[in-house]
């Protein structure tokens, strides 16, 4: 399956960028074949001009700026996401890059009025997620990640296919042996997505 490996850290020697070259060598282990986007290394530029805005709706001229990132989204059959969860959301990286790429026409259409998914061809996907608060805190706040992941991303995709959501929690609190133990959990998970 061809996978599209979303990474969103800007430190290379990060736990993050640990958890996405873990992910990306599992998944590679279990003979996907990973298209490795790693927004930051990329140079991605997040921010929705007012050129963007103004043809947001124009389909294919919405695409003209992000022409690459939206090819690589429709040849994916898979899908995963590696980031961490900063003031319970995503880092402006990856928010910017679901504003300027899942666009009308390439990841949706309005069809007399009502959205039509135009990601029925990613047939999997998940979710590896670091956050500084602990399991309690992030659902007192309505853990915003984990609902855009599980509700908003799987239903633009499949709104009836399980996701795979995966998360370690309490990062300020990590120990060596809770890191190691997420990172294990990672791996055999990927070999099997």
């Amino acid at each position: 399956m061809r996978v599209l490996l979303l990474f969103s850290h800007p430190v290379e020697s990060s736990y993050g960028a640990a958890l996405h070259k873990e992910t990306r060598e599992a998944l590679i282990r279990a003979g996907h074949e990973v298209d490795d986007c790693d927004l930051y290394a990329e140079g991605f530029d997040p921010v929705l001009s007012r050129h963007d805005r103004l043809v947001y709706h124009d389909y294919p001229e919405n695409t003209k700026l992000v022409d690459r990132y939206c090819e690589r989204l429709k040849a994916a059959e898979g899908l995963v996401i590696v980031t961490p969860v900063w003031n319970f959301g995503f880092p402006a990286m990856l928010k910017g890059y679901f504003d300027r790429v899942w666009l009308p026409g390439v990841s949706f259409a309005l069809v007399d009025g009502k959205v039509e998914s135009r990601l029925r061809h990613i047939r999997k996907m998940a979710a590896v997620l670091t956050y500084g608060a602990t399991p309690f805190r992030a659902f007192v706040a309505g853990n915003p990640p984990k609902k855009i992941v599980k509700r908003v991303l799987r239903a633009q995709i499949n709104p009836w296919k399980p996701v795979t959501f995966l998360a370690h929690y309490d990062m300020n609190n990590a120990t060596p042996e809770t890191l190691s133990a997420f990172l294990a959990k990672v791996r055999r998970k990927m070999e099997r997505f």
